[in-house]
């Protein structure tokens, strides 16, 4: 299992390509002053140019369904390199998994 955390300012995309922006639900637990991710955080995706035939199809949301086992803050899970989250469209349909492309490496411990 990776130990690398996700924060709020990791570049996440959907799986085509639109770009996740993360409303952070916790604002105590930081790496490098950067609010570390958690499962309860909220995701939206814009720019998303999916579609099945004619009609638009976007990924819209992430829901994170396999976050940290070990690691929690306040409580909630947290988000890691290799966390598993499925990319929603406006009807809550799973369009595939987020990108995860930037994280805070964890720093070794003593």
């Amino acid at each position: 299992m990776s130990m690398n955390l996700l924060h709020v300012n990791a570049t996440v995309t959907c799986p085509h390509g639109g770009q996740a922006t993360v409303t952070p639900g916790q604002h105590r637990v930081a790496v490098s002053s950067q609010l570390v991710a958690v499962q309860s955080d909220s995701y939206t995706i814009s720019g998303c140019p999916f579609t099945v035939g004619q009609k638009p199809q976007p990924c819209l949301t992430i829901r994170w369904v396999r976050p940290s086992v070990s690691i929690k803050v306040n409580g909630v899970p947290a988000l890691l390199e290799d966390s598993v989250g499925l990319c929603l469209s406006a009807e809550q349909i799973p369009q595939g998994p987020p990108r995860i492309v930037t994280v805070q490496r964890r720093a070794g411990g003593r």
